[in-house]
């Protein structure tokens, strides 16, 4: 790219982010109280006035672009619809370790087709499926090498 060019993203995102990052790190009290009434944001005074500067900087980011929204309006607009799934996965989300989903007691089979339809109504069984993952190093892992 020639000198003095830069890309649309760069432009109209980045900029911005650098800046107010810049500002607030460098404590540039002008240039925050700018941006922040332009943005139209209500900073708090003890966020403003807090020692950290990252304290001050997540305080404005939080609510100019807050990851709450945009997490939400990715996951509505990525995810295959609950309504699509095939009876077989289903069947795999239901079962836990090598159970097979015959050995599932009847009323837990039962709800396999509760889960395929995602009904609202009230009379619809509640189903919740938990799934936790916890962080762990590569290290801790086995490692099954042959010897």
């Amino acid at each position: 790219q020639s000198k003095g060019k830069k890309p649309l993203f760069v432009q109209l995102v980045l900029d911005n982010i650098w800046s107010l990052y810049e500002a607030v790190m460098k404590r540039d009290k002008e240039k925050i109280e700018k941006i922040v009434t332009s943005l139209g944001l209500q900073i708090g005074a003890r966020e403003s006035r807090h020692a950290d500067p990252k304290v001050h900087l997540n305080a404005i980011c939080s609510q100019w672009l807050p990851i709450s929204d945009a997490v939400l309006s990715m996951v509505c607009n990525k995810l295959p619809s609950p309504l699509d799934i095939t009876a077989e996965r289903v069947e795999k989300l239901m079962c836990v370790g090598a159970r097979t989903f015959d050995s599932l007691p009847p009323e837990t089979q039962e709800l396999k087709s509760a889960f395929m339809k995602c009904s609202g109504e009230g009379t619809a069984p509640v189903i919740v499926f938990v799934s936790k993952m916890f962080a762990v190093d590569a290290k801790a892992l086995p490692h099954n090498k042959p010897r």
